[in-house]
């Protein structure tokens, strides 16, 4: 099974973008507990040192599912900014998504189909006599380059593949971007009141939500032995 994940400050200020940056360190710790493979495909770094404004990784694993239970949502963290620390606001929160119906592009060179041409412009004797420029396309996306840097057309070839991938990754990138405020948008105001996960001060400590119930149940059985005792 395989998930793309993003961890996101959206649109948030400075501060979001240091949370990012804690929140990864964490998410990436409980990730080998699990014995989950990832692969970070994208990282947006942050306006100072330390901090992330996205990152987004590709999960790979049996576990992912229970795994990502805890953690998709909304992440708040409370504190004081230290980037500010006049600022009132006390509670920051970041997100953690899925990407979903985005699969991960697989760069294969067999699924390029090259071209050679003659050189175009300057470029001594080979110019327009020898086919040494190359046009290499991507067929899966139909991403394209033109490569004529050189009087080999072996050299311009490996040229072409290197920056065709590049392009071609760009171009997902992009999309992962794109689809990543979107999820922003829709799920963010939706979810801050109701974090999946809580931390609080600079050391990052995760505050836990008690759910045994211990105070309820002792509490009832306090209120039951009391009416006991009044009966009696």
């Amino acid at each position: 099974m395989e998930k793309l994940i993003q961890i996101t400050s959206g649109r948030g200020p400075l501060e979001c973008q240091w949370v990012v940056a804690k929140v990864l360190k964490i998410f990436l710790e409980e990730i080998k507990q699990h014995t989950i493979d990832y692969e970070i495909i994208h990282r947006e770094n942050g306006d100072e040192n330390l901090t992330l404004k996205s990152v987004t990784l590709l999960l790979k694993g049996k576990e992912i599912n229970n795994f990502l239970k805890g953690w998709l949502g909304s992440i708040c963290w409370m504190g004081k900014s230290t980037f500010r620390k006049l600022h009132k606001r006390s509670n920051w929160f970041i997100g953690i998504f899925e990407l979903e119906n985005l699969g991960k592009i697989d760069f294969n060179e067999k699924d390029i189909q090259f071209q050679t041409t003659r050189s175009q412009g300057s470029g001594g004797q080979n110019v327009n006599k020898v086919n040494t420029a190359v046009r290499a396309t991507h067929m899966p996306t139909g991403q394209a380059v033109f490569v004529q840097d050189s009087r080999s057309q072996l050299e311009n070839k490996k040229r072409s593949v290197l920056r065709l991938k590049e392009k071609v990754m760009g171009v997902y990138i992009q999309e992962l971007e794109r689809r990543v405020q979107e999820t922003w948008t829709q799920h963010l105001q939706v979810q801050r009141g109701n974090p999946v996960r809580t931390f609080s001060g600079t050391d990052f400590k995760k505050n836990y939500k008690d759910t045994s119930f211990k105070k309820e149940r002792n509490t009832l059985k306090n209120e039951l032995k009391n009416y006991k005792n009044d009966l009696n």
